[in-house]
């Protein structure tokens, strides 16, 4: 099978590389870095707005899956994220090492997951609800869980936990709200919106490697550090989708829930992530921060697809993957 590239992880690669070459600076910097806030804002009133009320009444009876997908995103993952943290100074280096646990801090994504659930025929509806409920308890727990475990390296207080809502959770109870009024339009529009939300993400991407290149943070690194990192997190990948396959046999649940599962449980978000860590840390530091959520997302996208594909339903016999076939 010949593997394409993925558009996306293209758009990704060439923002970072083109903000580390050519970063953007002064005015445009900071016109930018307003454009980036409202576009993730209208992000996530997009999300708010394509969450409809049976997904959502369907998805919540699956409380196991939830608390399962819950448990490993906020608690097993910050656990490997402390883990991780002794390879400090001999594998990783100091802002990498902290990127590392941010990575593990930060909430499940949430459309990846849906569009491999669905393709994988997983429970869509408890995919939706899971992510979206994690993504709404992260505004809140992955401040509190930076506050306890980064301490040293971030500024949590009330206003940057009052900017994180307001840029994250208000959007999407407005969509909510709104979506009586807008859910008709926003469900035509899916395919042209995603190319909005995509566009999104990559402009947070070229803002922060743009503050990075600024601050000439990149002196200070090498390509080992950076390999170095990129190997931890297909390590933390491999882990928590081992992890995922082996409670979610262990708890018994049926086979669509383990497919959202494995997917929800292993997968982190950048849409939530990059605006959480860009309120956090300091303006200069935020493009080695998120580094390693980038390097992991690009992963769990391509490993995602892969996985997808192969546990489709039983008439494409070939693909399926023993782990959740029973």
């Amino acid at each position: 099978m010949r593997l394409r590239p993925d558009p996306f992880i293209v758009a990704l690669v060439s923002a970072a590389l083109i903000a580390s070459f050519l970063p953007a600076t002064g005015n445009l910097l900071e016109l930018l870095k307003h454009a980036a806030v409202v576009a993730i804002g209208l992000l996530f009133f997009l999300y708010g707005a394509r969450l409809s009320t049976a997904e959502t009444i369907a998805g919540l009876t699956r409380w196991r899956l939830h608390l399962v997908i819950l448990s490993t995103t906020f608690v097993v993952f910050p656990v490997l994220g402390l883990a991780t943290q002794l390879l400090e100074g001999n594998l990783l280096r100091p802002s990498l090492a902290a990127g590392v646990l941010l990575l593990c801090l930060v909430p499940s994504t949430v459309q990846s997951c849906v569009v491999y659930t669905g393709i994988a025929r997983g429970n869509v509806a408890g995919a939706v609800v899971s992510a979206s409920m994690s993504n709404l308890i992260g505004v809140f727990l992955t401040p509190a869980l930076v506050a306890l475990l980064m301490s040293a390296d971030a500024r949590v207080d009330a206003g940057s936990i009052v900017r994180i809502v307001l840029q994250l959770l208000a959007p999407f109870v407005l969509g909510q709200l709104l979506r009586p009024l807008v859910g008709g339009f926003v469900t035509r529009q899916d395919a042209r919106l995603k190319l909005f939300d995509r566009g999104s993400i990559v402009l947070v991407v070229f803002v922060a490697f743009s503050e990075g290149a600024d601050a000439h943070i990149w002196a200070s690194q090498t390509v080992w550090s950076v390999l170095s990192v990129a190997v931890v997190c297909a390590a933390l990948l491999a882990a928590t989708m081992t992890w995922c396959v082996v409670v979610g046999r262990l708890t018994r649940l049926p086979r669509g829930d383990r497919v959202a599962l494995l997917f929800c449980g292993s997968n982190k978000s950048l849409a939530s992530g990059l605006p959480i860590a860009s309120v956090l840390f300091a303006g200069d530091a935020v493009a080695l921060i998120v580094l390693p959520l980038m390097l992991y997302h690009q992963m769990q996208i391509i490993t995602g697809a892969l996985l997808a594909r192969r546990l489709a339903p039983p008439a494409e016999p070939q693909g399926e993957t023993a782990g959740l076939r029973r």
